[in-house]
């Protein structure tokens, strides 16, 4: 028999086939677990780059982020929503007297003070705008709604100088 005859090649390949295969089944099951672990994932562009946000301690636009990022998280748990966060973040960012303010406003208005409306935004961004006074001035603006009916809102937030909210209006302080 010739060492290159088909015959004699057949059960070194049967042998790599087989190893192969139970390889690829095994291998398949850890592949589909993953796979199945990500199916929840939003779906990546490969072109682009991976979402980032800083901040700097201090500064006055981190702070009302996170004031922003961490209200919303609070109140937007439709099936839990956190009351007491709510309430210990106004208690930390807000001024007392900008509280009582923002209370009667909410109860006039019947909407959240924070974010002038009845709903959570689905998005939202801040931006600085400068200097007003003694405090500075922060742009916070809402989307709300998804597709074609999204509705957004400018919110202008007044931060004293020692880092609390004084106010939040729809029309700029400058």
């Amino acid at each position: 028999m010739n060492r290159k005859s088909p015959a004699h090649r057949r059960p070194g390949r049967r042998a790599a086939v087989a190893a192969g295969l139970v390889l690829a089944v095994g291998l398949g099951v850890s592949t589909q677990v993953s796979a199945q672990a990500s199916v929840h994932a939003p779906a990546k562009s490969s072109a682009a780059a991976p979402q980032s946000v800083s901040g700097t301690s201090g500064q006055v636009v981190t702070r009302v982020a996170d004031f922003y990022g961490a209200y919303i998280d609070a109140i937007g748990d439709y099936t839990d929503p956190d009351a007491t966060l709510e309430t210990l973040l106004r208690k930390h960012y807000l001024t007392s007297d900008f509280a009582k303010r923002l209370a009667a406003w909410e109860k006039k208005h019947g909407a959240d003070g924070v974010l002038r409306a009845q709903n959570v935004p689905r998005k939202w961004t801040v931006t600085d705008n400068g200097a007003v006074g003694n405090g500075h001035e922060v742009i916070v603006t809402l989307t709300f709604g998804s597709g074609e009916t999204t509705q957004k809102i400018k919110l202008f937030v007044l931060v004293e100088r020692y880092n609390h909210i004084v106010d939040i209006g729809t029309t700029s302080n400058r």
